[in-house]
């Protein structure tokens, strides 16, 4: 019977019919039918036992009497006929009994069955109505469910791998293993590539599987279970396998166990490599080798091993550039008949590097290399770039990785302008382009993967021709969260049991996630920014998402990175992000319970490129190597800056065609460029590559002709080793090439090092070198290439290694001279023999010239001496002492120590007379020049001589001349020092034999600093004789912001006469300084720029005067506002509120502001420009900033600075909350208050306060009103509305001509006339006296009439409030 797998979707599935609606009758029934069963049984049986009763009597009746056999045939007749009228009669009543009980209890039974009937329909009822709905529900999460099963599927992951042991026989051992993945992996174990059999041997084998954890137990094992034994667990989404080894050692009595050798890995044992020696040797070797992408090539090596063992070989290693390579889908190898091979099955521009063959044996190795040159594929489109190279897979998780490449040579095309990355799923051939533009940088975050599954890369590059081929496709790269590892949890049980868990499955019950943690930026770059962090803790058993939120510095806004797509992995790309803005971000984690609180944020991050294109390489030097190839070397670039590696291109002289010698980068500084035309002339250029794109060109090399190298230098030999440093010499080649040779380079390395380096960066023309900066106790091996016109050519063989280490002992040459003034260098050794001679060399050639030296030797002490040393004898000289074990040493005789020798020489043969100082000079107060120096010691019997422009002088009135002998001092004195003194001053001095002499040159501008300083002291001298300046003027800023000039004066008395003036004008002050005290101080308060102008200050008596300047314009100006600032920054008030019609005043008072001040007034941080909306000003006692109509906007903290030069003062106040509730709202009733007072109603002008007219005149006053809105005119007389009539006339014309006229004035109309002037927001009272006098009277005499003095009218309350 097969058994089929049910779909997920069907498991929980409810499959119903009709039989639900009578399940309790059906059960009813069946329970009837089976007592209806027993009953019948019961019944039958008990029929059986009565017949059976009837024939035994009937049979003991015969046995006891005889009866004849008619009445026995009547009485059986009777007895038949009575049992069967008695048994229908009992019948007939069971039938009527059974028939009754049958009724009742189909009666009870039935009633019993509805009511049961009736519950089950409305149990089933609910059932369905639930079943519905979970139905429903079902289907709705069917689509989610399904989704998360996918993302769930992933290919076997082991996280535990086999471990290899080691026993002794009939021991047991157990290899275990844990594996991940879904659906759950079958394992199967394998025996040298066998699989394993339990049913084959029972009881050998136990293998078992629980939570993940795989073991397989070997019982008794013994020598033949000696093998590698293998795990492979496999699922529908990929295949792992772990393998480890086991040896089994067999124990010998007492004796102890034989060493055991490691097996190799996938081998059986009966092929492990002994450790024995093999002789290898190259048959036929594979050569530099040229092909294009595409193709198919294999190198092949032909051997010959000795001994030749069928089993037992030695072990092939194939490396490109120094990494080992391994079988795969591109590569297959082969080693064995005599023969190693490496087959390409399809080339890429990856294959191309130096293939090195090493074959491995205790012997030693051997090895073999040459370089395969992989050229691109013709491109798809004309002008098309290469391929990129070398895809790389990097920090993959559950829905993300980083893919990195390798940017082509574009020494043909043009330049790459990005590149097109393309995903495809394992299993499937659907190629994806994950970037809708082209990404400019060799990397790229890969997202919206799908969890558990694999995929491939390959990467296109562009240009402005086209898109390249694509590069050869990635490793697959599974989908899977690496931090699961970290989650998993070994929890011991009883005994030495364990089991392997999720952290998860001990959080206990939580459901709501906590936030992420440590998120940071874990890559920057122009175009994005990968955001990393850790999973929440407690996480919580439900899948966990990611959202991902961002915020422009200073903004205070979030955006939703990814609303649409929920991330599963700790890490995302962030793209689209503004240039040059700082970001900070956050993440939330969330489940089906519900989202976490945000993250901590990030620090500010700003999108752009962490590094840039590599500086150009330096210095390129091409040399020949054969007649078809060049060794072209370089500098390295002075910013390398992640470098990928170096193109190289070259170029026929004078034709300006550039090809590419390499197709892939390489990563070191030297390259043997391969297939050029022998006897053509090139030039070599090189750029550096690192992920951003490539450098620029460096210079281009000399031109060079390719033709074989001039032959090697020879026969390399040391001495003067020390612990860092020694000296190599070496013969010259014995064929010198084109061209005379020119030069040498010398290279060095460590013993087991790889890489070679140059000592010195110019060519030596020496046959010798020494070589510093090593390192003690290292070994090197050094190597010398000779240099012609032509080039390089190739390096001598590897010298002997040498220990850097100096013997004990060991002593250098010393250079000195002897009592009679020769110069010598010496040397002493210690270690001589007999046999030993001394040899003295310079440039390491034997000193034979007995013109210029001179040899003596006693004992182990030997001296050259120099007869007459010159600047011919510089060099370097050496000595070695024969019969020893390579004692030498070496001197160099530059010119600084040539000179130093010859100086002490000269010294012992012509002393001199040692001097403390030189000639001097030293200018006194009257102006006197005073010449002198000082010997170290002068004896009696020494006598001088002062020479002035070659003229010897002699003491006298003009030239005073001293000398102290026990003090060493000689001087001069002259006391007029004049124009006619330049020249050149001269001391000599004699003591015996010893003599010397100095001289001091006083020409040009040094005399000249000379005699002005003489003159100078000289009027100073004079200056100071009669009243002066002891300090000239200077100024200071009082404590209250006043400027003070402040000067001193001397040698006064009371006829002297201080002044002030100001431009030459007398300066008046208050009280006349105190001469007495000697300091004189004018003060000018509130400095402006009227104050600009020159001050001075004289002082002067009948025995002269002085005169101190000082100019307050300028740079001095600009010095005391800033002193004063500083005076009145420190004295500053706080910020206070005032507020205005206009708006909100704040004042910061000082002692004194002036606009010359530097101030300025911050917003929030931010600077205020003067403007309508904010003025800024001040007055002599504050500085001030009007906010006019203020608005919400103006909130917040404001900040006034006054700037003194070296600090900012400053003052703030915080204008918001009640602060600015406050002062708004009083702004805005001083702004109504303010409206209503120019609105209100107003009399401009026109009436007079008193008013004298006759009777019978008329009286018309006039006067001009305003007001807005119009104002309303109500004229009153002695406070009483006036009665409007022929007498009494009142005119308003265009609302603002107002006219009130009496006609026929009588005694009467005397009294005092009101005109009311008023509209809603106030108005005024104009008082007028009227005066009516009778004709013939006299006028009464009032004072003259003036204008009328209105009275305000206030307006209501509520208008105001409005």
């Amino acid at each position: 019977m097969s058994i089929v797998a049910v779909p997920f979707y069907q498991k929980r599935h409810k499959h119903y019919d009709q039989s639900y609606r009578n399940v309790q009758t059906r059960y009813l029934l069946d329970e009837y039918a089976a007592k209806k069963r027993a009953s019948t049984r019961s019944s039958s049986q008990k029929s059986l036992s009565q017949k059976s009763s009837s024939q035994r009597a009937s049979g003991q009746a015969a046995f006891g009497g005889t009866t004849c056999s008619i009445c026995a045939k009547r009485l059986s007749t009777d007895a038949v006929e009575e049992e069967e009228h008695e048994r229908k009669k009992r019948y007939q009543s069971l039938v009527a009994a059974y028939g009754e009980a049958k009724r009742e209890r189909f009666l009870r039974e039935l009633a019993e069955m509805e009511e049961n009937v009736h519950v089950a329909r409305s149990q089933a009822q609910d059932k369905l109505d639930k079943y519905a709905i979970q139905e429903m529900v079902e289907d709705k999460l069917a689509g989610d469910r399904h989704s998360y099963l996918e993302r769930m599927r992933r290919a076997p992951e082991i996280l535990v791998r086999l471990r290899s042991h080691t026993v002794w026989e009939r021991m047991s051992v157990k290899l275990c293993f844990t594996v991940q993945g879904f659906p759950t992996p079958v394992v199967q174990w394998y025996k040298n590539g066998s699989l394993i059999c339990q049913a084959g041997e029972p009881g050998k084998y136990r293998i078992e599987s629980k939570y993940g954890v795989h073991t397989l137990e070997i019982n008794r094992a013994n020598f033949d279970d000696t093998a590698t034994y293998s795990a492979v667990a496999t699922n529908g989404y990929g295949q792992v396998s772990t393998n480890a080894a086991v040896v089994v050692r067999r124990f010998h009595g007492d004796e102890e166990p034989w060493h055991s050798v490691g097996l190799p890995i996938g081998l059986p044992p009966s092929s492990v490599i002994p450790y024995m020696h093999f002789d290898v040797q190259f048959l036929e070797k594979f050569g530099v080798t040229f092909r294009r992408e595409g193709e198919t090539v294999t190198l092949k090596c032909t051997l010959l091993v000795t001994p030749e063992l069928k089993r037992v070989q030695p072990r092939a290693e194939w490396y490109r550039d120094d990494v080992l390579l391994k079988e795969s889908k591109w590569t297959k190898m082969f080693f064995g008949e005599g023969q190693a091979s490496l087959s390409f099955s399809h080339l890429n521009k990856d294959d191309e590097g130096l293939y090195t063959l090493r074959i491995v044996s205790r012997g030693g190795i051997s090895e073999h290399s040459a370089f395969m040159f992989v050229r691109d594929a013709d491109p798809l489109v004309t002008g098309a770039p290469g391929a990129p190279m070398d895809l790389q897979c990097h920090d993959a998780n559950r829905d993300y990785v980083i893919v990195t490449w390798k940017p082509p040579n574009t020494t043909t095309e043009s330049p790459v302008i990005g590149y097109f990355i393309d995903r495809c799923e394992v299993g499937t051939d659907n190629w994806v382009q994950c970037n809708d533009a082209p990404v400019k940088i060799c990397k790229y975050p890969v997202t919206g993967l799908f969890e558990g599954r694999s995929y491939i890369f390959r990467v296109r590059a562009v240009n402005s021709a086209g898109i390249s081929r694509p590069s050869r496709v990635s490793e697959a790269v599974a989908a899977l969260d690496p931090v699961d590892l970290k989650r998993l949890r070994a929890v011991h049980l009883e005994g030495d049991k364990e089991i392997v868990v999720y952290r998860d499955d001990l959080e206990g019950d939580v459901q709501i996630p906590g936030p992420p943690t440590n998120v940071h930026a874990s890559e920057i770059s122009r175009t994005y920014v990968v955001l990393s962090w850790d999973p929440p803790a407690p996480r919580g058993k439900e899948p966990l998402m990611y959202f991902i939120e961002k915020s422009v510095v200073g903004s205070g806004t979030w955006q939703r990175v990814n609303a649409q797509t929920a991330v599963r992995s700790p890490r995302y790309a962030v793209f689209d992000l503004a240039e040059g803005k700082q970001y900070v971000f956050r993440v939330l984690s969330a489940n089906k319970h519900g989202l976490s609180d945000p993250s901590e944020i990030t620090a500010p991050i700003q999108a752009q490129d962490m590094i840039v294109v590599p500086s150009a390489p330096g210095r390129v030097l091409a040399s020949r190597n054969t007649k078809t190839s060049v060794v072209v070397q370089w500098d390295r670039p002075k910013h390398e800056e992640d470098l990928l590696g170096y193109y190289v291109d070259c170029c026929v002289a004078g034709s300006n065609v550039w090809e590419p010698c390499n197709h892939k980068p390489i990563g070191y500084n030297r390259f043997v460029v391969h297939g050029l035309t022998t006897g053509e002339q090139y030039v070599f250029r090189v750029k550096a590559v690192n992920a951003v794109g490539t450098s620029e060109n460096s210079q281009e090399s000399d031109v060079i002709k390719v033709q074989a190298a001039l032959s090697p230098a020879y026969d390399l030999t040391f001495c003067e080793v020390r612990d860092t440093s020694l000296v190599m010499l070496w013969k010259a080649p014995v064929y010198s090439g084109s061209s005379p040779i020119t030069g040498y380079f010398v290279d060095y390395k460590e013993e087991d090092s790889g890489e070679w380096s140059t000592v010195n960066e110019a060519a030596t023309a020496n046959r010798y070198l020494k070589v510093c900066d090593l390192h003690q106790g290292k070994t090197y091996v050094f190597r010398v290439r000779a240099a012609n016109a032509s080039g390089v050519g190739r390096p001598s063989d590897t010298s002997e290694p040498v220990l850097m280490e100096a013997r004990p002992g060991t002593k250098e040459i010393s250079a000195g001279v002897d009592e009679e003034g020769n110069i010598y260098l010496s040397f002493d050794c210690q270690e001589m023999t007999d046999a030993s001679q001394f040899t003295w060399c310079k440039a390491y050639e034997e000193v034979a010239d007995d013109q210029k030296f001179r040899i003596e030797t006693v004992g182990d002490h030997s001296k050259l001496y120099f007869k007459n040393p010159d600047k011919g004898d510089l060099g370097t000289y050496s000595v070695s002492v024969s019969d020893t074990d390579g004692v030498s040493s070496s001197f160099t005789l530059d010119e600084e120590e040539l000179e130093r020798l010859v100086a002490l020489s000269n010294e012992i043969k012509n002393p001199t007379i040692p001097l403390k100082s030189e000639l001097a000079y030293e200018i006194f107060d009257k102006g006197q020049v005073r010449f002198w120096l000082q010997a170290e010691h002068l004896s009696p019997d020494a006598s001088y001589r002062f020479i002035i422009n070659d003229r010897e002088v002699s003491d006298s009135e003009k030239h005073r001349m001293k000398c102290d002998k026990a003090t060493g001092i000689i001087e001069m004195v002259m006391d007029r020092f004049n124009i006619e003194n330049e020249g050149t001053y001269t001391v000599q001095i004699h003591d015996g034999k010893a003599k010397n002499q100095s001289s001091l040159v006083l020409i040009g501008d040094a005399f000249k600093a000379v005699l002005d300083e003489a003159e100078f002291q000289r009027k100073e001298f004079l200056r100071k004789q009669g009243p002066h300046f002891a300090e000239y003027l200077r100024w200071d800023v009082t404590d209250e912001c006043e400027v003070r000039l402040v000067c001193k004066v001397a040698n006064t008395k009371k006829e002297t006469v201080f002044k002030w003036l100001k431009d030459d004008v007398l300066y008046e002050t208050e009280a006349l300084p105190d001469l007495e005290k000697g300091v004189c101080q004018l003060l000018i308060p509130k400095l402006s720029k009227k104050d600009l102008g020159e001050y001075k200050a004289t002082v002067k008596d009948e025995r002269g005067q002085d005169v101190s300047v000082l100019e307050i314009a300028g740079k001095v100006y600009e010095d005391m506002v800033l002193a004063m600032s500083r005076v009145c920054g420190a004295s500053a008030s706080p910020l206070k509120v005032l507020c205005t019609e206009e708006g909100i005043r704040l004042q910061c008072f000082m002692k004194y502001f002036t606009g010359e001040m530097k101030v300025n007034w911050y917003h929030k941080d931010a600077k205020i420009a003067s403007s309508d909306h904010m003025r800024i000003g001040g007055s002599e006692e504050m500085a001030w900033l009007q906010i006019c109509e203020p608005t919400e906007k103006d909130k917040g903290k404001y900040t006034f600075e006054i700037y003194d030069g070296k600090d900012n003062h400053q003052r703030s106040l915080d204008l918001s909350g009640q602060a600015f509730d406050e002062a708004f709202a009083e702004f805005q009733q001083l702004k109504a208050a303010a409206f209503a007072e120019k609105n209100r109603g107003k009399v401009i002008g026109g009436l007079p306060d008193v008013v004298t007219i006759m009777e019978g005149k008329t009286l018309n006053l006039t006067c001009t009103v305003f007001g807005n809105p119009d104002p309303e005119v109500v004229w009153l007389k002695n406070e009483k509305d006036l009665e409007l009539s022929d007498h009494f006339s009142v005119k308003v014309e265009q609302a603002k001509y107002v006219s009130m006229t009496i006609k026929g004035v009588t005694s009467e109309d005397s009294g005092k006339y009101s005109m009311n002037v008023k509209n809603k927001y106030g108005g005024e009272k104009i008082d007028v006296t009227v005066s009516v006098y009778k004709p013939g009277e006299k006028i009464p005499d009032i004072s003259p009439p003036q204008q009328a003095k209105p009275k305000l009218i206030p307006a209501s309350g509520s208008v105001l409030a409005q």
